[in-house]
């Protein structure tokens, strides 16, 4: 553990308190992709088949069960919520985020550091994160208004991956016992990669004062 992990855990937790307290207090999920959304319940599910069965740290545990917990409660108010689910797109969260899962399943098997059940399933669990956010971004584009809380939620997610590799880096250079798994880092950097351009504008709109608007 070291301050910048801490950091990136606490953004990534920060991202899904924020996305929370627009469904919870909002009633609403405007702007919010559903497909990104089972998509990283997916990510969690595959990642974490370890929670009761290897136990490293309470902090562990507990972050574990909180990310598990958080993404399947927010698919579920999003599909079967009376007043949430009314504003959710569907029209617009179009992207086909089944074309995503089944390439990261054949890459996960062909690519690995161990072929073991729960090995690929982590493996797959590292490439699908790094495309999950793909249905968000196309949505936003669509829509191009993006509110507070949507703008918050996102650039907080692709902040905690970017502060992950600092943390990656970070260990390679003082840990000498820190053994470096390059599947992590590659799919980390394309992760961080694919929020350049929306980092780009978020931080325009804030530096300007202006509401946050992509281009189509």
């Amino acid at each position: 553990m070291n301050i910048f992990r801490l950091a990136g855990d606490m953004t990534h937790l920060l991202s899904v308190l924020v996305l929370l307290l627009k469904i919870h207090t909002i009633k609403s999920c405007a702007g919010i992709s559903l497909k990104t959304q089972e998509l990283y319940a997916l990510v969690f599910a595959t990642r974490y088949l370890d929670i009761f069965s290897h136990y490293y740290s309470l902090y562990n545990t507990v972050m574990k069960l909180i990310f598990l917990g958080s993404s399947f409660s927010i698919v579920w108010y999003m599909r079967r919520h009376k007043v949430v689910r009314r504003s959710y797109d569907k029209d617009q969260d179009t992207f086909r985020h089944h074309f995503l899962v089944l390439p990261c399943i054949v890459l996960a098997l062909l690519i690995n550091e161990r072929f073991s059940f729960r090995e690929v399933m982590w493996t797959f669990s590292i490439y699908l994160e790094a495309v999950a956010i793909l249905p968000q971004l196309v949505l936003l584009q669509r829509t191009r208004n993006v509110d507070n809380l949507t703008g918050q939620y996102v650039f907080l997610l692709g902040a905690y991956r970017g502060l992950y590799i600092i943390n990656w880096i970070y260990r390679y250079f003082a840990e000498p016992t820190y053994s470096t798994h390059w599947i992590t880092w590659i799919s980390g950097l394309l992760q961080t990669l694919l929020y350049a351009d929306f980092f780009y504008y978020y931080i325009n709109s804030v530096k300007n004062n202006v509401k946050l608007q992509l281009p189509a």
